[in-house]
C-alpha cells in the first residue's frame, strides 16, 4: 500500500483483480496493457490511446483499450505483410 494515498501500489495489482468498468485511472490501464506509466502517457500523447480528464484525474475509457490492442495487431499485421513482400 502507498502510506501517503493509502491506494494498493501498481504492482500489487493483477489483470484479473481489476474490476471491469467504463473508465480506468491509468494505474490500472498500466497493469491492464503491460505498459509503463510513462509508455501510457507517451501513447495518450502520441494519440494513440484515448483519454478523458475527470477533475485532476486522467482516466482511460474500457473502448479505447480495446481500440489501443486492435491498433497493435493491425499494425502487427502490417509489419508482417510487409515482410512477406
Amino acid at each position: 500500500m502507498d502510506t501517503q494515498t493509502d491506494r494498493p501500489t501498481t504492482s500489487q495489482f493483477r489483470p484479473d483483480e481489476i474490476p471491469v468498468r467504463l473508465l480506468y485511472p491509468v494505474r490500472e490501464a498500466m497493469v491492464l496493457l503491460s505498459l509503463s506509466r510513462s509508455a501510457i502517457y507517451e501513447q495518450i500523447r502520441a494519440g494513440r490511446l484515448r483519454s478523458v480528464q475527470q477533475g485532476r484525474s486522467r482516466l482511460i475509457p474500457a473502448s479505447a483499450l480495446d481500440e489501443y490492442v486492435a491498433l497493435l495487431e493491425n499494425e502487427a499485421q502490417e509489419d508482417s505483410s510487409d515482410q512477406a513482400a
